[in-house]
């Protein structure tokens, strides 16, 4: 009864530890994202002017651009308005108080990242549990690493979905645009352009490998909910036999090897095509 307090104490003590480190990790998301914003916001309308300043030199007597600069002017001052209103009330907006928006807000918080894991390390060292209640909270952390390997896979093929639409969409722009042989130097810019983002989103597909990344993260995390669906229902190679600590042996085993196997073509993608086929 004794051994059994200690080992919820305990884990009530990991919970708690692994609490604090989802907490930092969501700081530091946030911190990031309000960096981000923050320097966004104060460089876009710098940024805009520098863009437009640029291309009325490049066009000077050669292309009209008041259509654009009138279309900007609106666009650039609102962005002065905005960057304006938040220098002013910076100190009264709880999300960027204390400095949040340095880069040495989010540093400081890494640096306690490292911290509580060490802690977590050490706490997880010195109240050892049985090997049995390990295999009983690793199965239940599966899940989580199951939607994880999903929402990557579901990430990179909304990445190579948005760069397919880019190719189909720029090839036949270019096409058409170069089939007028009497095109005017407006539409000649824009074959130049639609064939360099064909170019560019062809080059980033075939060296970033984002559909087949998607294919293994999806094949990977299906696999492992069957097993996991297998050994919560006692059905297929977890029937046999009717005991559970075995089931969680085997159970264990077979999603390491799952895990192992996908980290390795994790590596095989991400080594250059030359080496790959070496």
């Amino acid at each position: 009864m004794a051994d059994t307090g200690a080992a919820a104490h305990a884990i009530e003590r990991l919970l708690a530890q692994d609490r604090k480190i989802l907490d930092l990790r969501q700081k530091i998301r946030l911190g990031r994202w309000r960096r981000f914003t923050l320097v966004a916001v104060f460089s876009s309308a710098p940024a805009l002017f520098v863009l437009l300043l640029i291309g009325n030199i490049a066009a000077w007597r050669k292309i009209d651009l008041a259509r654009i600069n009138i279309a900007c002017v609106p666009i650039l001052v609102a962005l002065l308005i905005i960057a304006i209103l938040i220098h002013a009330r910076s100190t009264d907006l709880v999300w960027i108080r204390k400095g949040e928006w340095e880069a040495d807000h989010v540093a400081g918080l890494k640096l306690d990242l490292e911290l509580e894991i060490e802690r977590k390390r050490l706490s997880a060292a010195e109240h050892t549990l049985a090997a049995n209640v390990r295999r009983h909270v690793y199965r239940e952390t599966v899940p989580s690493v199951i939607e994880q390997y999903r929402s990557e896979g579901m990430r990179y093929r909304r990445v190579h979905n948005a760069f397919q639409a880019a190719i189909i969409i720029g090839s036949l722009a270019t096409s058409t645009v170069a089939g007028l042989a009497d095109a005017p130097p407006p539409y000649k810019w824009i074959t130049v352009a639609t064939s360099f983002i064909v170019g560019i989103s062809a080059g980033f597909t075939g060296y970033f490998k984002f559909r087949e990344r998607s294919f293994y993260l999806q094949q990977t995390a299906d696999a492992i909910e069957e097993e996991y669906d297998s050994v919560t229902l006692g059905v297929g190679r977890y029937s046999a036999g009717g005991n559970d600590e075995e089931s969680l042996v085997e159970f264990t085993e077979r999603v390491e090897t799952l895990k192992n196997d996908q980290r390795k073509r994790q590596q095989q993608l991400d080594q250059p095509t030359e080496n790959v086929q070496a």
